[in-house]
C-alpha cells in the first residue's frame, strides 16, 4: 500500500510534459495491437538515453490532439478515488485537478459546459484557451529559456545554510568530452519491452493524480497544525534554564578513557577484579562506590577507595580505574556543564586568553575531573572556531591531579598528558589564617570529588574546605565540591556551604564575621569577608532550607541532590554483572562557588552592567512569570530563578513543581492548564534540576522532612 505523502515530488511543468507523451504512446500501442501488419520492422530493444543538457526532453505531439484531450480527460476521471461520488464532487475534483495541471492556459474544449461554468466560478475566466500541443509548446519554451539562463550562469546548486537561508553555489561545468563519455555509459537496454514500460508509466501517473486529489483538502489543515506546533514550542527562558548536558545521557570519551582503560584492564584477571570490587564496595551492586542502589539495610558509607591513599595495590588501582572513574566523570561533567551555563561563554573565553591556558586542580577523582574539563574546553573551542577552516590546537592549560599511590598515578598518566601528579593536597592554611598561597599555586578551577565525607571530624572538614578556598585564584577561580547523593553526602556539602557563607563569601547585609578571641592574633573582633558568590545549584545566599539544623540528622528524607545518567563502558558492564540495561544513574550533591567575582554587586571592570537581585523580590517576580518579557530572555538572569529540587508531579490538568526559591524557602507551585499553553507545556516537560521562569497560579510552603538529630534519634 502506498503511503499518502511519500510520493516522489514532480513539478507541474514536468507532469504536463510526461502525461501527453504517455497517453500518445498508449494510443499508438493500442492501434498497433489491433493491426500488427502495419509494423514495417520488428521492435528494437528499448534504449534509455540521457540527453545532453543543451537539448530539451520534451517531445511534441503533432496530431491526434482531440483524441489526446479525451485520453487526458479519461485519465483524470479514472484517477479519482473510488469512494468519491460521481456527481458535483467528481466534477469539482476534475476542475481543480485541471487547474493544477494547466494553470491559466486552459486547452480549448477540454472541459464540458457545466465544468467550464464551475471553472469560471472558482477561478474566473482563463487567460487564454489553446490546444494541448500549444500548451506543451509554451511550457517547453519556458523550460528552454530557464535552461539557457542556467547554461549562461553555469551549474547552480541551491542549498540551505545553517541560518536557514537559501544560498547559491556555482559549480564548475564538465568538459564536453566527459559529458559524451558519461552519456554513452548511461545507454543501456531496458529489461522490459516498450508496452510494459509505457503501461507502468501510465499507472504511476494515475496513482499520483489520485493521491494529489485525495490529499488536496488536507493541505490547509496541515499548515495550521504546523503553525500550532511552532506556537507551543518551549519558551526561551525554559530552554536556557535546562539542567545538565545535551543529550541528557553522557557517553564516556572513547579515545581518551575507554580505549586506554580497556588496554590496561586486559592484563588483569576478570575474576580478581570482580572479587576485589565486591570486597571494596560492599558486595553486589557496589553500594559503597559512586552507585546509590536502593535496598533495605544498606548503610550509608563513603566510597571505599580514596585517590589520596598511599597504599593501593595493582588490582585495587584497576578497580578504581574501571568502577569509580565512570561515575566520577559523569558527575563532574554534569556539574561543569551547569557552571558553564550560568557563567556564560565569556568565562571560558577569558581562561583561553590567559598565558599558558587555564590551571585546574583535581583531587578525589584520580584524573576523571581533568578528562571532563578538557572535553568542556574542546567543545567550547570548537564553538568559537566553528567558521574557521584551519584552527589552532585547544589550549588545554596545565592540570594537577592528587594521587597518593604510584599504581594509580601510573594508570592516570595513560589518560592525561601535560599533567602534574601530587601525592597529597598542598596545605597553605596556617593557624592564624593569614598565609596565602603562592601565585603559581593558585588554580582557576578546583574539582574536589568525594573528599569531605571520608573525613570524620568536623574541624578537619572545615580545614579541608578552607584549604581548597585558599588555592583558588582570587580573580574568578571556581571551586566545585561533589559528594554522593545520600543524606550524609548532602550534609557534608551543606556544611561546606555554610562555612563559606559564614567566613569567606560576602553578601549584602553580611560583609564581616566575628572571630573567636582565643583564635584571633590581632585586636580586631570582626574581619571582612571576600568577594564571591554561589554559582550552582543555589540561587540564594541564605541558610539552606534543607539544612536548617546543622549536623547529622537521622531519618532525613529531603536533601538537595541530582541525578546524571551515563552509559557504562563494556568493562564496567561486565564487572557489575548487568544483563539488561547498559546505563546507570549516578546521584550526587554538589556546590559550585566563585572567588573574587560577584554578579550581585559587580565592579566597574565586570562586564555585567546591572547586578542581579535575589531574595523575596526575585521570588515574587518569578512567581508572576517572566514569559511576557518580549517573548525572550530579556534581562532575566538565571541566578534569580527557583530550581526544581524534585521531579515534577504531573496530574490531569495541572503540574506541581517542588522549588527552592531565591528567598531560601521550599515551596510548591501549581501550574494549571489555564495558566497558559506554553507554560503548561513547559511545566509538563520540566525535569529535575531545571530552573523555572514562567510563574504559577498558586504557591504553598512545602514541609521539609529533616529528620531528628543523631543524639535525639538514638534515644
Amino acid at each position: 500500500m502506498l503511503a499518502r505523502r511519500k510520493l516522489h515530488p514532480i513539478c507541474l511543468a514536468c507532469r504536463l510534459r510526461i502525461l501527453p507523451r504517455q497517453l500518445a504512446a498508449e494510443n499508438i500501442l493500442s492501434q498497433n495491437a489491433v493491426a500488427p501488419a502495419f509494423r514495417s520492422r520488428p521492435l528494437k530493444p528499448y534504449i534509455i538515453r540521457v540527453q545532453k543538457r543543451t537539448f530539451t526532453s520534451t517531445g511534441r505531439v503533432s496530431d491526434g490532439s482531440s483524441d489526446l484531450q479525451n485520453n487526458v480527460k479519461h485519465t483524470l476521471v479514472d484517477a479519482l478515488p473510488p469512494d468519491l461520488p460521481h456527481s458535483q464532487e467528481q466534477m469539482e475534483a476534475i476542475v481543480r485537478q485541471t487547474r493544477r495541471i494547466y494553470g491559466d492556459m486552459l486547452p480549448e474544449g477540454f472541459l464540458t459546459e457545466d465544468e467550464y461554468v464551475l471553472y469560471e466560478r472558482l477561478y474566473g475566466a482563463p487567460i487564454k484557451t489553446m490546444g494541448v500541443g500549444e500548451v506543451e509548446e509554451a511550457v517547453e519554451e519556458e523550460t528552454n529559456q530557464d535552461l539557457e539562463e542556467e547554461e549562461a550562469e553555469g551549474t547552480i546548486l541551491y542549498r540551505t545554510s545553517e541560518d536557514g537561508k537559501i544560498e547559491k553555489v556555482q559549480l564548475e561545468a564538465d568538459e564536453p568530452e566527459e559529458l559524451e563519455n558519461a552519456e554513452e555509459e548511461l545507454l543501456m537496454p531496458a529489461e522490459m519491452d516498450c508496452a510494459e514500460e509505457e503501461a507502468l508509466g501510465l499507472q504511476s501517473t494515475a496513482i499520483e493524480m489520485g493521491a494529489l486529489i485525495e490529499t488536496s483538502s488536507e493541505v490547509d489543515d496541515t499548515v495550521d497544525e504546523e503553525e500550532d506546533e511552532d506556537f507551543v514550542r518551549g519558551h526561551p527562558l525554559t530552554s536556557e534554564g535546562r539542567w545538565g548536558p545535551s543529550p541528557s545521557t553522557i557517553k564516556l570519551p572513547q579515545g581518551t578513557y575507554v580505549d586506554p582503560a580497556t588496554a590496561l584492564l586486559a592484563r588483569s584477571s576478570n575474576k580478581h577484579l570482580d572479587e576485589a570490587a565486591e570486597r571494596l564496595f560492599g558486595g553486589k551492586g557496589f553500594p559503597h562506590s559512586t552507585s546509590t542502589p536502593r535496598g533495605p539495610g544498606l548503610k550509608q558509607q563513603p566510597i571505599g577507595l580514596d585517590s589520596s591513599q598511599t597504599q593501593m595495590g595493582e588490582i585495587e588501582a584497576d578497580v578504581f580505574t574501571s568502577v569509580l572513574m565512570p561515575g566520577f566523570y559523569a558527575s563532574v561533567m554534569s556539574s561543569l556543564v551547569e557552571v558553564r551555563k550560568r557563567l556564560g561563554s565569556e568565562w571560558v573565553e577569558r581562561l583561553f586568553s590567559k598565558p599558558g591556558g587555564p590551571r585546574i586542580l583535581d583531587t578525589g577523582s584520580g584524573g576523571a575531573g581533568v578528562l571532563a574539563w578538557r572535553d568542556i574546553l574542546r567543545a567550547e573551542w570548537d564553538r568559537i572556531h566553528e567558521d574557521t577552516i584551519s584552527r589552532e590546537s585547544v589550549p588545554l592549560g596545565r592540570a594537577t591531579v592528587v594521587t597518593g599511590a604510584d599504581s594509580l598515578r601510573h594508570r592516570a598518566s595513560r589518560f592525561l598528558d601535560n599533567t602534574t601528579f601530587l601525592p597529597r593536597l598542598p596545605d597553605y592554611v596556617s593557624p592564624n589564617d593569614e598565609q596565602t598561597a603562592q601565585p603559581r599555586k593558585q588554580y582557576d578551577i578546583i574539582i574536589a570529588s568525594h573528599t569531605l565525607w571520608p573525613i570524620k571530624e568536623d574541624y578537619m572538614r572545615k580545614h579541608q574546605v578552607q584549604n581548597l578556598w585558599s588555592l583558588l585564584n582570587p580573580s574568578g577561580g571556581v571551586l566545585i565540591l561533589i559528594e554522593k547523593g545520600l543524606p550524609r553526602g548532602f550534609e557534608a556539602i551543606a556544611g561546606a556551604r555554610a562555612l563559606l557563607l559564614d567566613k569567606h563569601i560576602a553578601s549584602p547585609g553580611s560583609l564581616t564575621y566575628q572571630t573567636p578571641l582565643q583564635d584571633s592574633t590581632s585586636n580586631e573582633l570582626f574581619l571582612e569577608k571576600e568577594t564571591g558568590m554561589i554559582i550552582a545549584p543555589c540561587t540564594n545566599h541564605g541558610t539552606c532550607p534543607m539544612y536548617a539544623v546543622p549536623g547529622t540528622s537521622q531519618g532525613r528524607k529531603d536533601l538537595c541532590h541530582f541525578s546524571q545518567r551515563y552509559i557504562r563502558p563494556p568493562f564496567l558492564q561486565r564487572t557489575i554483572g548487568a544483563k539488561v540495561s547498559n546505563h546507570e544513574d549516578v546521584k550526587f550533591s554538589y556546590l559550585a562557588v566563585q572567588r573574587g567575582r560577584d554578579l550581585r554587586s559587580p565592579t566597574p571592570s565586570d562586564p555585567v552592567v546591572n547586578g542581579i537581585v535575589q531574595g523575596d523580590p526575585a521570588t515574587k517576580a518569578a512567581f508572576e512569570g517572566h514569559d511576557s518579557e518580549a517573548n525572550g530572555r530579556g534581562d532575566v538572569s538565571m541566578l534569580t530563578l527557583p530550581r526544581n529540587v524534585l521531579p515534577p508531579i504531573k496530574s490531569r490538568g495541572h503540574v506541581i513543581l517542588d522549588l527552592c526559591t531565591p528567598s531560601g524557602t521550599l515551596e510548591r507551585w501549581t501550574v494549571p492548564k489555564s495558566w497558559g499553553k506554553v507554560a503548561y507545556r513547559d511545566a509538563r516537560k520540566a525535569r529535575w534540576g531545571d530552573l523555572w521562569a514562567l510563574g504559577a497560579k498558586t504557591r504553598v510552603p512545602r514541609n521539609v522532612r529533616l529528620g531528628a538529630p543523631v543524639e535525639e534519634g538514638k534515644k
